[in-house]
């Protein structure tokens, strides 16, 4: 499925999302920036880049990880994923993006989380899929709500390992039938 958005400049672009590969550690040095990972505890290591990049190429059938590309150019300009976590005695997956500086504010994150949620419910495994936006990541959280998300209220979440950060828990429903392909105008929303 490639979901359409408009740019800022009103021009077309399709949002489609593709797995994760090799090539895709320079993508994840990337998004490790430090304004990138602000509201996440600031940069891993080059170290923990590498363990990262080797489980998003092998999620043991838990999950996938994608890049997020822009057509008609091509352009990548993030990554997102979902994968399995215990919640509450329960296995659900949880969901993560992040979308390049220079693709920020025009509804990328939007399009390609509910492309993560379409493959998410296409797996079948779970009935529910979590994300855990800081609670100070006013654009993360806008991506949730404008996929389609329910907020379920604030919490302790450690990410990274051994950091613990205040997150806004939100739920969606994957059992449900998919709502109706929405055309996504820019917006908030990284």
């Amino acid at each position: 499925m490639t979901l359409i958005t408009e740019s800022d400049d009103s021009s077309l672009r399709r949002v489609r999302i593709e797995p994760w590969t090799m090539a895709d550690l320079d993508l994840l040095r990337r998004t490790n920036a430090p304004e990138m990972t602000a509201h996440l505890g600031g940069p891993e290591t080059e170290e923990q880049l590498l363990a990262r990049h080797a489980r998003y190429l092998d999620l043991g059938g838990t999950g996938q990880m994608f890049r997020i590309v822009l057509d008609p150019e091509g352009a990548v300009a993030g990554s997102i994923g979902f994968w399995e976590r215990g919640q509450q005695g329960e296995k659900v997956y949880e969901t993560g993006w992040g979308v390049l500086p220079e693709f920020q504010g025009r509804g990328i994150a939007v399009a390609a989380a509910r492309e993560v949620i379409a493959a998410a419910r296409a797996e079948g495994r779970h009935r529910s899929l979590h994300a855990f936006p800081s609670v100070e990541h006013a654009a993360s959280n806008a991506v949730c709500r404008k996929a389609g998300f329910t907020l379920v209220g604030e919490r302790a979440f450690e990410y990274p390992k051994g950091h613990m950060m205040r997150s806004n828990e939100w739920r969606l429903d994957l059992t449900t039938a998919a709502g109706p392909a929405p055309s996504d105008r820019a917006g908030e929303g990284s």
